[in-house]
């Protein structure tokens, strides 16, 4: 508009080409308003259409936005020099135009971003997961394969780890070779316990026997025969509480063997029968072919030692004990069946735990932990046992153990 600004014969002229207008509403819908002033006067255009604050060069026009008919107007101002009636004249050309194209195209825009926003972000959530469960899963398959493990297995954890948990299955690894060597060395504490405590005692009580035999002063003679009856008593406790500490080790560090339990009842049974013919009690022993399963033999040689012991123990003069060894479905059962003084209406529950002892037994050395060695090494096996009446007075001791799949 400023380029067709010129001055003719008679006044001025400008030719505001359409092309100008259409250029600026070509991004929608606009109003457009212009002024031009020559010499301080409004030639043509809106008269009201507000000028700049400060008047603008002719090299560098001026941009501002005012409110105008209730639009925010982007006005255009650029001054030029024209010639009128032979003089040299001050030109200003306002050229404004309305905003709603701009803010349409804004909204546009913004709501197509909100859009792509929200489609990116319901695809990062399950690509996200998907992403944290490959990264997780190996994690979670070792924590799988550690919470499978029992207290009893103290292997090496071999199982495959990402790079960065390589150092924590070294160290867990580290630890467990630790635990195993501290497992070993209470085994053979326990061990070396048993040997430094039976040993004194079996020497004590032979030197009480020999001393017995010398003696012939009778109040000397009761009170050797009280010396071996308490060693006799202390060796049958620390041998016991050494068996149940053992068997506590061995519960959770078993040595699991293919081991025949008809062989292991026929020699203890064996082992056992002198000790029951100097009360001349018979053992009668019966077993049902071969009894093959898995299991720890010092385990089972300690339950079944403490019930033919307690057999033995508590039977009357001249009896008989049956001892019979059975398959019975998928487990192998061990009776062991006395005549001795029975349960006295004590629950057998009571009398697994450590340190009790029927009501009828008081007479008879006992520590009151031979079932509760029993029952906790049956447990560590996967088996069972249990204690019930005998017809005919007496008791019947029952252990059970899992046989071998074949």
């Amino acid at each position: 508009m400023a380029e067709e600004l010129r001055s003719a014969e008679g006044g001025l002229v400008i030719a505001i080409a359409p092309g100008t207008f259409s250029m600026l509403a070509a991004m929608g819908e606009e109003r457009i308003f212009y002024r031009v002033d020559v010499a301080g006067q409004t030639v043509t255009g809106y008269e009201d259409l507000p000028p700049p604050e400060m008047p603008p060069s002719a090299l560098a026009p001026i941009f501002y936005t005012v409110p105008f008919r209730e639009f925010d107007v982007r006005i255009a101002a650029v001054a030029r020099s024209v010639r009128v009636d032979g003089r040299a004249a001050p030109a200003l050309i306002l050229l404004g135009q309305t905003r709603e194209g701009q803010g349409a195209i804004a909204a546009n825009l913004g709501n197509r971003a909100a859009a792509l926003g929200l489609l990116v972000f319901f695809v990062a959530i399950p690509l996200s997961l998907f992403v944290a469960r490959s990264l997780f899963s190996p994690i979670d398959r070792l924590a799988e394969a550690v919470g499978r493990r029992g207290p009893r297995d103290l292997r090496p954890v071999l199982h495959a780890a990402p790079a960065e948990f390589a150092p924590f299955v070294t160290a867990l690894n580290s630890f467990i070779g630790r635990l195993r060597g501290t497992l070993s060395q209470t085994e053979t504490f326990i061990a070396e316990a048993a040997h430094h405590i039976r040993t004194p005692l079996a020497v004590m009580r032979n030197d009480a026997e020999l001393a017995l035999r010398q003696s012939g002063e009778e109040g000397t003679r009761a009170r050797l025969r009280a010396l071996i009856r308490s060693a006799d008593d202390a060796a049958r406790s620390a041998g016991q509480l050494l068996d149940h500490a053992t068997v506590l080790y061995r519960a959770d560090q078993a040595d699991w063997a293919a081991v025949d339990l008809a062989d292991l009842t026929r020699a203890l049974v064996a082992r056992l029968a002198p000790a029951a013919e100097m009360k001349d009690i018979g053992l009668q022993l019966r077993i049902d072919g071969p009894l093959p399963a898995v299991g720890d033999v010092v385990l089972i040689e300690a339950a079944l030692r403490n019930i033919l012991d307690n057999a033995i123990k508590y039977s009357a003069d001249e009896t008989v004990i049956d001892v019979r060894a059975a398959a019975c479905g998928t487990m192998a059962r061990i009776t062991v069946s006395d005549r001795g003084r029975g349960l006295d209406g004590v629950p057998h529950d009571r009398l697994k735990r450590r340190f009790r002892r029927g009501t009828n037994v008081a007479d008879v050395a006992g520590s009151g932990l031979g079932l509760t060695i029993v029952a906790e090494a049956a447990g560590a096996m996967g088996g069972s046992f249990s204690l019930t009446p005998r017809d005919g007075g007496g008791t019947c001791a029952a252990l059970s153990l899992p046989l071998a799949l074949s």
